[in-house]
């Protein structure tokens, strides 16, 4: 953020703050280590909220748990931001030297009173209130969020609602405080870094910048490579659906189940002229594809780097060699340039990271030596005396500060595109568990006695209104599709709201119900907030 794509904060300084604000993050069950993390600094004081529209396992550890309505996280931050400012909480002196644009985010957030936030979100006024002000009072806060703020229509504007609250007290570029998005993978972090962003080239640098392409372009021998940005992987989608995109390689990916409207995803998949899949298993998009290339498991069977949460890039050594027929990634992409007549050699991963490092000024200062003697480092480290950065905005607290001001957002509340009617009046939100990974593919096939498969989550009061049973089979109905579940009483979850996960797709296609309704500038689908209807199936008595 403010040009850095990552987490501001390291993962001690969770230990050290005065409160920890999870905002739409169970992460005790989905990132488990950072929640260590969080649990260390709570037993040295500091306080935890959870805003979520479940009470999650996470919430449970919660001082405060605000239970928000799906898709009003705009409305809350706005609001929580009004309190400060009504309060005289703003750090004034801050803004002045740091931020631009704060006169039109203040006239924004005017318009969410305490009343209207609270018939927005479903919270009660006295506790957006009360967080409000202890955020805006504490030394030191933290925000941190993952899907439950960025898998919705308007993902971006949800992410800045949460930066214009730490930018309005001051709470960036200290240390104890920050805004970290907690990515929802090994190594998404690393993929970002890397350039797996349609206009951005290894090291957040714009590819677009004819300065920026012409360095790599020399660097690769004079190179010709597209100076636009390209389509992210919505737009591929609708690339597919328009009959422009005939040709897809994909690499460690499952988009056949883990696409929102899976119907539609697995329609346009099929369609293609050629589709090219490299990956460890043989998923259900490899099963469709022409051509299959078995790689080997990169946290076990290759040797490299991958990049974590809070910035810190780690080695990753080979324990053992990959199964016959599966190769290193490196490799198969050498032997597939080559074989396409550019001869790139047999480079070594480290030979690799080497020429990244040559390129991207915040990696340079990195090498495999200087990670193995620290055990990782947080970028960016500009050169091999740099001991890396462990929060990172600091230079926004000089005076005058350095570099490019923080901007406020105005942004305002938008409601989900699925909207709940009389037809579907049930709000689905889909997350994950603690045993469980994505489509299941890397976990399905082990046990656990967490693991109770997949069901349809729903309030004890929500069963006796529909006359249906626990563990009673029914039919799961959206806009899009329909589904058979068995039905689950969930007491943490109130009347009006189920949960689902995707863990499970070759028992409930759960992503058949889900909406494909993106942010226009993530790209991201609206995975947590689709309309659905639960009927009872034909021959099933009543409860």
């Amino acid at each position: 953020m403010f040009g850095a794509g990552g987490g501001t904060s390291s993962y001690r300084e969770a230990e050290d703050t005065n409160l920890i604000i999870l905002w739409g993050s169970n992460a005790r069950e989905t990132h488990p280590i950072f929640f260590h993390h969080v649990l260390r600094g709570m037993r040295n004081g500091a306080r935890l909220v959870a805003v979520d529209p479940r009470r999650t396992s996470s919430a449970e550890w919660a001082d405060v748990w605000l239970g928000i309505d799906v898709g009003s996280d705009i409305a809350l931050a706005n609001a929580m931001a009004r309190v400060i400012i009504h309060a005289g909480l703003a750090d004034t002196e801050f803004i002045k030297r740091a931020t631009t644009g704060y006169d039109d985010f203040a006239r924004c957030v005017d318009a969410y009173p305490l009343d209207r936030a609270e018939a927005e979100t479903g919270v009660p006024a006295a506790a957006i209130k009360e967080t409000a002000l202890e955020y805006a009072r504490v030394k030191r806060g933290m925000i941190c969020w993952t899907l439950g703020i960025t898998e919705h229509h308007n993902a971006v504007d949800n992410v800045l609602a949460l930066i214009n609250l730490a930018l309005l007290t001051g709470k960036v570029g200290r240390y104890g405080c920050g805004l970290n998005p907690l990515r929802g993978q090994n190594n998404v972090q690393g993929g970002g870094d890397m350039g797996a962003i349609p206009a951005r080239m290894p090291g957040f640098q714009d590819l677009e910048d004819p300065a920026i392409h012409d360095k790599f372009s020399r660097a690769w021998g004079g190179a010709e490579f597209p100076g636009r940005k390209g389509w992210h992987l919505s737009e591929m989608f609708e690339a597919m659906d328009r009959g422009e995109l005939r040709s897809v390689y994909i690499v460690g990916e499952n988009p056949a189940r883990s696409e929102a409207d899976q119907t539609r995803a697995v329609r346009l998949l099929s369609g293609l002229d050629h589709l090219v899949v490299q990956d460890i298993l043989l998923t259900q998009t490899a099963e469709m594809a022409h051509v299959v290339l078995p790689a080997a498991a990169g946290w076990a069977e290759s040797e490299g780097t991958v990049t974590n949460s809070e910035r810190r890039v780690q080695r990753v050594r080979r324990a053992l060699q990959p199964p016959a027929g599966a190769r290193d990634d490196i490799d198969i992409i050498c032997d597939l340039a080559r074989r396409l007549g550019f001869d790139w050699g047999q480079p070594t991963a480290e030979q690799v990271w080497d020429e990244c490092r040559g390129l991207s000024p915040m990696h340079a200062g990195m090498a495999y030596r200087r990670l193995d003697e620290l055990g990782g480092i947080q970028w960016p480290c500009p050169d091999e005396s740099h001991p890396g950065t462990q929060f990172l905005h600091a230079r926004l607290w000089k005076d005058p500060a350095e570099g490019r001001l923080a901007p406020f957002h105005a942004v305002e509340h938008d409601p989900p595109v699925d909207r709940l009617t009389a037809e579907f009046p049930i709000r689905l939100t889909t997350g994950r568990r603690l045993d469980s990974f994505n489509t299941g593919v890397q976990t399905g096939g082990y046990t656990s006695p967490l693991r109770r498969g997949e069901a349809l989550l729903i309030s004890p009061e929500d069963g006796k209104r529909l006359g249906v049973a626990d563990g009673e089979c029914v039919r799961a109905s959206s806009r899009r599709g329909s589904v058979e579940v068995d039905v689950r009483f969930e007491p943490s979850l109130r009347p009006g709201l189920a949960f689902m996960t995707l863990h499970f797709p070759d028992e409930v296609s759960t992503n058949v119900l889900t909406i494909d309704a993106t942010d226009p500038k993530s790209g991201t689908a609206e995975f947590k907030a689709s309309a659905i209807r639960i009927d009872k199936l034909a021959g099933v008595p009543s409860n």
